[in-house]
C-alpha cells in the first residue's frame, strides 16, 4: 500500500495560525516545537459531503493531548472550526477529503527542550488534502513488527502525540516484508495495534480488540465498538495475543484515514478463507451508513 500523489492536491492551500498559504510556500519556523522536538498533538479528520464525522470527538481528545502535555494555550474548539472551514472552503473541498490538524507548543525563543522557551504559540496548521480511504477495500496483508509499542509510563498513547517513530519503524519493517503495515504488539507481548490503525478480530463469531493500554483511544474504534453493542454483535474488550491473531476467522482495522479495512494475511497465515468475513462486511456496511447522515456540518 503506498499512497499515490493525487493531482487535484497540487495547488493546496495551507492554513498555518489562519494564514492560507500556496503549498510550496507554506513554511513552519525552524524555532517551532514541533520542529524541536516533535512537541505536538494531532488529529485525523474525514469529510463526507460538507460533514466532518466525530468532529467534536476528535476536538476534544486533541484538546485533552495539550492539557497533558501542559500547553500554556489551547484555541477553542469554535476557533479551530472556523480555521477548518475557510481552509475546506479556500479549497473548494466538501466530500472524500481528509484532515491532518496539529497543534504544537509554538515557537521558542532559542533551541531547547525547556517549554518555559516558548513564548509565541501554539501553531494551529490545517492541511485537507483530496484522499480517498487510503485501504484496499479487498483486504490488506500486515506482519509483526519487532518494535513494541511503548508503555504508559514511557510515552502514554493516550496523549495523541507527534512522537511517531516506532510507528515509522514498524513501517518501514513492513515495506521491507512487501505487505501494507504492521501489526505491533505492547511490552507485555499482547497486540496493541497495528502502526497506523486499530485491531479487531472475530473468532466464533465474538469481535474481540485489545485494550487500550499501548495504542490510542481511537475514535473509528470506538464508533465500532458502539455499533457492536447497539445491533447485538457480541463484543469483548481484553488481551489479545499474536497466536489469536493467527487463528481468528477475521481480521480488520480501523481508523479515520482508512476507516475499516479486513485483512487477509498476517505472517503469511491466511485469515479465515482470506475473503472479508461476513461481521467485517457488516460493520463495515453499519460504519459506512453512520458516516452518511452523522457528522458536523462544516460546508455546504
Amino acid at each position: 500500500m503506498l499512497q499515490k500523489f493525487d493531482e487535484r492536491n497540487r495547488d493546496l492551500l495551507i492554513n498555518i495560525n489562519g494564514e492560507l498559504l500556496h503549498r510550496d510556500k507554506a513554511g513552519i519556523s525552524p524555532f517551532d516545537s514541533a520542529v524541536q522536538g516533535g512537541d505536538a498533538v494531532w488529529e485525523g479528520l474525514r469529510v463526507y459531503e460538507g460533514r466532518i464525522f466525530k468532529l467534536i470527538e476528535h476536538l476534544d481528545r486533541l484538546r485533552g493531548s495539550a492539557l497533558a502535555l501542559a500547553f500554556a494555550e489551547i484555541p477553542s474548539h469554535d476557533a479551530i472550526i472556523e480555521q477548518i472551514k475557510r481552509t475546506l472552503v479556500a479549497n473548494t473541498m466538501r466530500d472524500a477529503c481528509h484532515i491532518r490538524l496539529t497543534l504544537t507548543r509554538g515557537v521558542k525563543i532559542t533551541s531547547g527542550m525547556d517549554p518555559r522557551l516558548n513564548t509565541a504559540g501554539p501553531t494551529l496548521i490545517v492541511l485537507a488534502e483530496h484522499k480517498a480511504p487510503v485501504y484496499d477495500k479487498g483486504g490488506i496483508t500486515l506482519i509483526t513488527s519487532s518494535v513494541r509499542r511503548p508503555a504508559p509510563d514511557s510515552m502514554d498513547p493516550k496523549i495523541h502525540h507527534n512522537n511517531l517513530i516506532p510507528s515509522i519503524l514498524a513501517k518501514i519493517q513492513a515495506n521491507a516484508a512487501g505487505v501494507d503495515d504492521a501489526l505491533m504488539l505492547d511490552q507485555r507481548g499482547f497486540v496493541a495495534e497495528t502502526n497506523a490503525t486499530h485491531v479487531f478480530l472475530v473468532a466464533k463469531g465474538e469481535v474481540i480488540t485489545p485494550q487500550p493500554v499501548a495504542c490510542p483511544e481511537g475514535i473509528t474504534r470506538a464508533v465500532v465498538m458502539s455499533l457492536c453493542k447497539t445491533h447485538a454483535i457480541p463484543l469483548v474488550e481484553r488481551d489479545v495475543s499474536l497466536t489469536e491473531v493467527h487463528r481468528a476467522d477475521e481480521v480488520f482495522c480501523t481508523g479515520t484515514m482508512g476507516e475499516i479495512a479486513p485483512v487477509n494475511k498476517v505472517d503469511g497465515r491466511t485469515i479465515g478463507d482470506g475473503q472479508t468475513g461476513p461481521i467485517t462486511k457488516r460493520i463495515g456496511e453499519l460504519f459506512r451508513n453512520l458516516t452518511k447522515t452523522e457528522g458536523y456540518r462544516v460546508v455546504d
